[in-house]
């Protein structure tokens, strides 16, 4: 498996007042700490923008990035996505970053609601991801879109609208699918070569049916901890990784936890430990679903 970190499960994350921010020195430190190699570039800011500075800091922690997490406007006929993201294409590939992860926003700053987007606004969506992937091919970069909670591909319908209407590919977030109403592995059983990424993240499904049933934000959940570590969730992530691994999918795992810290909040860097030890156990045979990983050290 090649299986990358991503600052969100530090609590760094681009949304305004989302908790404390941590230091970048610190998690690419523990990052290395716990044997990754690679991780997601994070919300902007975090990373020095220039892609000859940003790829010589990760070098020093022994780091390479391999995504971003773009998100841009498409659904707005009077907004024009392509130079912003042409721009992060081009970023992408001076600095040999593999994967851009487009979120369909909304055009606000958080993910506790979205508008209903009616037959116009899908053409342009739909029209807008052609024109991207007619784009990509210049800069040599995968062009994935990211079904997210809180964007305007949410649930499992949009989700099946950019599938039939476009040929762009799929990041598999297993948490944003489960939590927008599409079973990720159902969605892997019928379109594992549709996918070109992933983020793995394991979900408790009381938390998620009350924020599909409006008891709760999207924000609320995940400071109530939605996400748990893997294996100790709802989310199959065994069979997941095994149908796409029939399937011949070869790209990366991104192992994501997103958190909300506050003062004096657990150190988020043991959540991932053990995230990344049942990935390991998934390397080496596959454990039954929600058997608990150990603390062992080392990479995945």
């Amino acid at each position: 498996m090649k299986t990358a970190g991503a600052p969100i499960s530090w609590g760094v994350c681009e949304v305004p007042g989302w908790g404390q921010q941590l230091d970048r020195s610190r998690v690419l430190s523990e990052m290395a700490e716990l044997g990754l190699t690679a991780t997601e570039l994070g919300p902007e800011g975090f990373l020095p923008p220039s892609p000859t500075r940003c790829r010589s800091l990760l070098e020093q922690y022994g780091l390479r990035a391999v995504g971003g997490f773009i998100p841009v406007v498409l659904h707005d006929a009077g907004l024009d996505p392509l130079p912003v993201v042409r721009a992060a294409m081009r970023a992408f590939r001076d600095g040999d970053v593999e994967v851009v992860v487009l979120a369909a926003s909304t055009g606000g700053e958080s993910y506790d609601d979205k508008p209903v987007l009616d037959a116009r606004g899908w053409k342009t969506l739909l029209g807008n991801l052609r024109l991207i992937l007619k784009n990509a091919r210049e800069f040599g970069r995968t062009v994935t879109l990211h079904p997210h909670v809180g964007t305007m591909v949410e649930n499992r319908d949009e989700v099946d609208r950019v599938l039939d209407g476009s040929a762009i590919p799929l990041c598999l977030d297993t948490g944003h699918l489960l939590i927008g109403g599409t079973d990720p592995g159902e969605l892997v059983a019928r379109a594992a070569k549709r996918i070109a990424h992933v983020h793995l993240k394991d979900v408790d499904a009381a938390l998620a049916e009350r924020v599909g049933a409006g008891e709760l934000t999207y924000t609320q959940a995940v400071g109530a901890g939605i996400y748990r570590p893997l294996g100790r969730g709802d989310v199959d992530i065994a069979g997941i990784v095994a149908g796409l691994t029939r399937a011949g999918y070869r790209g990366w795992y991104v192992m994501e936890q997103d958190v909300i810290l506050g003062p004096g909040d657990a150190d988020p860097k043991e959540d991932v430990r053990e995230s990344l030890a049942y990935l390991r156990r998934l390397t080496a045979g596959q454990p039954e679903r929600g058997d608990q990983a150990g603390q062992a050290e080392g990479r995945a």
